[in-house]
C-alpha cells in the first residue's frame, strides 16, 4: 500500500476537539464532518486541506476523547494517511477500525507544508520527494494492513467469517 500527495502539517498535541469540534459531533457522515475537520486548530484550516492530502503531525496526535468522529472528520476531509511522531492508542486503534493509515514515524523531521510525499507501507519507507529525504518508519504488524486493505475491522472480521464458512 502506497500513498502519495501533497502535505497537510500540523504540531504537538493536536486533540480530537481540535480535529473535530464537539458541536459538529451530532452526525456520524464523513462529508459533512470533513467540512469542519482541523477547524478546532484554525477555523480557516479545513478550507486549506487539499484531497488526497497526507497529514503530517508531531506528537501525540489525535489524544482527547475517543470519538471515532475524529477519524471520520479526516477521511471526509480526504486526507489519505496521518503520518506522525506518535499518536494517542485509542485514536490510533480508531483509524485502524475504520480503515484509515495512520503511520508512526518518531525521527520525522524537515518535511513542511505542501512538500510532495510518498507513503511506502509495504517498505516502511516515508520518502520526501520534495527533498529526496527518507525516513524509515515503525512498520505496521501483518493483520493491521489486513485489517486496512479490507477496507476497515468490521469489513475484515465479514471476509474471515465468510471463509470459515
Amino acid at each position: 500500500m502506497t500513498y502519495e500527495g501533497r502535505t497537510l502539517v500540523v504540531g504537538d498535541d493536536v486533540d480530537t476537539d481540535a480535529i473535530i469540534p464537539a458541536q459538529y459531533l451530532v452526525t456520524t457522515d464523513p462529508t459533512e464532518l470533513g467540512r469542519h475537520c482541523l477547524q478546532g486548530l484554525d477555523p480557516a484550516l479545513p478550507g486549506k486541506i487539499q484531497t488526497g492530502a497526507i497529514l503530517v503531525a508531531g506528537r501525540n496526535f489525535g489524544c482527547g476523547s475517543s470519538r471515532e468522529h475524529a477519524v471520520l472528520a479526516l477521511k471526509g476531509a480526504g486526507i489519505r494517511c496521518v503520518v506522525a511522531r506518535s499518536f494517542a492508542r485509542i485514536f490510533f486503534r480508531n483509524a485502524i477500525n475504520l480503515g484509515f493509515p495512520v503511520i508512526e514515524c518518531p525521527g520525522l523531521e524537515g518535511i513542511e507544508e505542501g512538500h510532495l510525499v510518498s507513503v511506502d507501507l509495504g517498505a516502511g519507507v516515508i520518502r520526501d520527494i520534495s527533498t529526496q529525504r527518507e525516513y524509515r518508519m515503525a512498520r505496521l504488524p501483518h493483520f493491521i494492513l489486513e485489517i486496512l486493505t479490507a477496507g476497515g475491522l468490521v469489513p475484515w472480521a465479514k471476509e474471515k467469517e465468510a471463509r470459515w464458512r
